[in-house]
């Protein structure tokens, strides 16, 4: 059975919370659920992030599967840093290094074409 950790919508119409769950990833997203370990509020201001740690840690050793959005909430909590050290997410400086390396290169074109 292949684990998921995911969000599970709970609420109202136009006033949703989610409950962060472990799941077998052939089951509806609002459908059964092997464990709840935590919650998501968006609407709230800051939104409201719960997670149990100790439950999140033991079902990403015995290999669950985080959804993106479960995995950005995992970030936010520092789980995710006690699962894979080091694995912030995406290093945005590698990117802006390229795109500045990319812009000199055509500045250095553009002063050539022009001298």
């Amino acid at each position: 059975m292949a684990v998921k950790l995911r969000l599970r919508r709970e609420g109202t119409v136009k006033r949703p919370y989610y409950r962060v769950v472990a799941a077998d990833s052939r089951a509806p997203r609002d459908g059964r659920f092997i464990e709840i370990f935590g919650e998501y509020r968006p609407l709230e201001d800051p939104s409201f992030v719960r997670i149990d740690e100790e439950r999140a840690l033991h079902w990403l050793s015995h290999g669950a599967q985080p959804s993106d959005a479960v995995k950005k909430l995992l970030r936010i909590t520092g789980v995710w840093e006690q699962f894979k050290p080091g694995d912030t997410g995406r290093d945005r400086s590698e990117v802006k290094t390229k795109q500045s390396k990319k812009a000199k290169a055509k500045a250095a074109e553009a002063a050539e074409g022009d001298a």
